[in-house]
């Protein structure tokens, strides 16, 4: 099996006239981003006049879209979780420095691959989902060494960067919608209520309008025996 990874590999890059030089992104210095001091990727500066940002908002040929979803569920399913799905979604869009592993059936944005950003020695364990877009693209970006466990999802609001900080290890079925510190364990927990939604998020719905419709949720408050008139 081990042997078949670098065939197939080398059968996609004559099939799409890939020179392998161009997709793979070499963990030098100039492309690691700038960080904070929380170690939070500095975004903007990171990758000024890299195009990154433009790429998202660019619209897509319909052949483009086809083919990087094709590409998506070969990575899905095929092996080589540290060779060959880093190699396809690598010319899917994704950004990845270094050597990455992506576990079986990851989904990595389907739309917006440009807004995965993979950094050295992330692991992304199975059934994953990474969704960088609602209503509009975020960024996602992975920094070094996380570990992503099973069956986490990770969602970014438009317009957003998420950071996965340096080093921080995300439980099995985690939830993630905002920044994870570095070096930091971090567990999800059941889903529970939040707000009461007034306007349904249907396929005409902004996100605006979706968020500007939300309103607290009614407490019901039953009286004590203590408090119950006699």
């Amino acid at each position: 099996m081990e042997d078949l990874v670098p065939k197939v590999q080398k059968a996609f890059e004559s099939a799409f006239g890939i020179d392998q030089e161009r997709v793979t992104i070499d963990s030098t210095p100039s492309d690691i981003p700038a960080r904070d001091s929380m170690g939070h990727v500095q975004l903007a500066s990171s990758l000024e006049g890299s195009g990154y940002g433009q790429k998202s908002d660019t619209p897509k040929s319909f052949a483009r879209r086809v083919c990087n979803r094709l590409l998506h569920q070969l990575a899905r399913s095929l092996p080589g979780a540290s060779s060959l799905r880093p190699f396809l979604h690598r010319l899917r869009g994704v950004k990845i420095h270094g050597k990455v592993y992506i576990g079986d059936d990851v989904y990595l944005e389907n739309e917006y691959p440009e807004c995965i950003e993979i950094h050295d020695e992330v692991q992304i364990g199975l059934r994953t989902t990474v969704i960088a877009h609602t209503r509009g693209p975020g960024t996602i970006v992975f920094g070094k060494k996380a570990f992503v466990g099973a069956n986490c999802v990770i969602a970014a609001s438009p317009g957003k960067t998420l950071t996965i900080g340096e080093g921080s290890v995300l439980a099995i079925a985690s939830l993630v919608t905002n920044d994870i510190p570095p070096s930091t364990l971090y567990g999800g927990e059941k889903a529970k209520p939040i707000a009461r939604a007034t306007v349904p998020f249907t396929d005409e719905t902004s996100y605006e309008e979706f968020m500007s419709g939300l309103r607290p949720l009614e407490t019901n408050r039953k009286t004590s025996p203590e408090h119950r008139e006699s």
